[in-house]
């Protein structure tokens, strides 16, 4: 069990980063919620992490705006002291359509959030983290996805792009501060049962895509949740600028 670790969660209030919370509470973590607009689920979050005898915090925030990044690590700074571990988990899709198609709009939001977002927020980790800083050291992981292998033709191509930004940066990011006592590294979920799809406008989307998953499921928030967890546990301490994949084999 991890010793007065401190744990920021992005986008925690469901799917796969509120189960990254939960459980990282039960391995002893202290945990910081972050979501966007739904703070009743925040609360359930933080409400468990309580349950389970830590401490739980839940912070609104956009991080797809630099000054509600700025304004997040500065609330956890306060509320519980300085991170040990981030999971860059924030993350949105748009919805589904060809290239050509594409909105400017969807465009911009999913590159605010999913690589600037991102990299603003793991700079910010760094900041808290790095023991040349004046941190403990810790880990970082960050949330890739298998769109960025599968390139997601027809449906998510820009989320696709955006992910494999995510993949870029988190070697970089890793040969760069490993020398400061920070493990960073990241996981590429495949098709997970979460909301993210329904938010989409795609709510069968799991369900009617399993049968191209050779495990032949879909993949549960948990699942995903416990790979992460290991990345940040000691038992990974030779694990530096990894990416997992959580995809049944696809």
């Amino acid at each position: 069990m991890p010793e007065n670790r401190i744990l920021l969660v992005t986008g925690a209030s469901r799917g796969i980063g509120a189960a990254i919370a939960r459980l990282a509470a039960k391995r002893g973590y202290d945990v910081a919620v972050n979501y966007a607009g739904n703070e009743a689920a925040a609360n359930a979050v933080v409400a468990d992490i309580q349950s389970a005898g830590r401490r739980g915090v839940a912070i609104k925030g956009d991080m797809g705006n630099p000054r509600d990044i700025v304004n997040l690590f500065s609330e956890v700074d306060k509320q519980l002291g300085r991170i040990t571990d981030l999971v860059n988990n924030a993350g949105v899709m748009g919805y589904p359509s060809r290239v050509s198609d594409l909105n400017p709009e969807t465009l911009k939001q999913i590159i605010d959030v999913n690589v600037t977002g991102a990299i603003l927020v793991a700079s910010e980790a760094v900041k808290r983290i790095s023991t040349k800083l004046g941190g403990r050291g810790g880990t970082i992981v960050n949330m890739g996805s298998m769109a960025a292998i599968l390139g997601m033709p027809g449906d998510y191509v820009w989320y696709a792009a955006s992910k494999g930004a995510l993949n870029s940066f988190t070697v970089g990011l890793a040969r760069e501060v490993i020398g400061e006592g920070i493990r960073v590294n990241a996981v590429s979920p495949g098709l997970i049962d979460t909301d993210i799809h329904a938010a989409a406008g795609q709510p069968d989307r799991a369900e009617r895509l399993k049968s191209v998953i050779p495990i032949g499921r879909f993949g549960t928030p948990e699942e995903v949740a416990e790979t992460v967890l290991y990345l940040m546990s000691d038992q990974a301490s030779y694990v530096v600028g990894a990416n997992l994949s959580i995809s049944g084999g696809r």
